[in-house]
């Protein structure tokens, strides 16, 4: 079972990548955030399942993906737009704080929605550029 799972995240991690190199900055950001998305997830399992190094781990991924996307940000050529993103991504940060040091997973869904919105947002934005 292991090695099955071994292949297919060997799979997966190819696939990521080959997607990555033909991606525009702007998918990138949405590859970014869906990987935030997906790793919420695991880390609710982890915190339903008490399996809190695992959890650790996943909340250090979901923090350095929200450090990647607001250090990308230009916020004098983005004005208030880049601004709103620094403090959605700082606002989350602290959420997943909280989930780490409570356990609670109602930071996460808050996590969840926001993150989601921006998403939103960000596949609006590029509909229309």
């Amino acid at each position: 079972m292991l090695m099955q799972n071994s292949g297919f995240d060997s799979y997966q991690s190819v696939d990521l990548d080959a997607q990555a190199a033909s991606a525009n900055p702007h998918q990138l950001v949405i590859m970014l955030i869906d990987g935030l998305l997906d790793e919420v997830v695991r880390v609710k399992g982890h915190i339903e399942s008490k399996r809190l190094e695992a959890k650790g781990k996943g909340i250090s991924k979901c923090m350095n993906i929200l450090i990647g996307l607001d250090s990308a940000l230009d916020v004098e050529a983005g004005g208030e737009l880049a601004a709103n993103l620094h403090d959605l991504y700082e606002f989350c940060i602290s959420e997943l704080f909280k989930a780490s040091s409570h356990n609670k997973i109602e930071h996460l869904v808050t996590v969840e929605n926001v993150m989601t919105n921006v998403r939103e947002g960000w596949e609006g934005f590029g509909q229309h550029a």
